[in-house]
């Protein structure tokens, strides 16, 4: 398994992890729950019509943080904005769910990529683990 699949695979199974932009100079911190690799490159979707969108266009600067079963992992990098319909409907083919509220082909489905991700593994009973990708 790489690195990727591993920060991947964690996340889906923990279910929800929680993303977080900045507003200005306020955090933002909200739920979310899509994890997918593409083209080799961990994706999230969320809609352009929300405000997460508008702050991490302001500032691509994000973190994820996941927990379960006694470990967390905290992702950090930038979020970058892919437009391209395959990699939307590659999320959406992933989180079939989605398509009652998301389209490849709208105007407010928005996926973003980690770009110079560094995701860290941690619990209180062992010393953290960093990986880059």
């Amino acid at each position: 398994m790489t690195n990727i699949e591993r920060v991947c695979s964690f996340l889906k199974e923990a279910g929800t992890y929680y993303l977080a932009t900045v507003d200005g100079d306020q955090p933002r911190v909200r739920p979310f729950g899509t994890a997918h690799i593409f083209e080799g490159k961990l994706y999230i979707q969320t809609g352009k019509v929300k405000p997460v969108s508008r702050q991490l266009a302001a500032n691509p600067k994000a973190e994820i943080c996941a927990f379960k079963d006694g470990t967390w992992i905290r992702v950090a990098g930038r979020l970058v904005n892919d437009d391209r319909i395959e990699a939307k409907e590659s999320m959406l083919t992933a989180y079939p769910s989605l398509k009652a509220m998301y389209d490849a082909h709208d105007e407010n489905t928005q996926v973003l990529y980690f770009e110079d991700a560094e995701a860290t593994f941690s619990s209180f009973t062992a010393a953290p683990e960093t990986i880059r990708f």
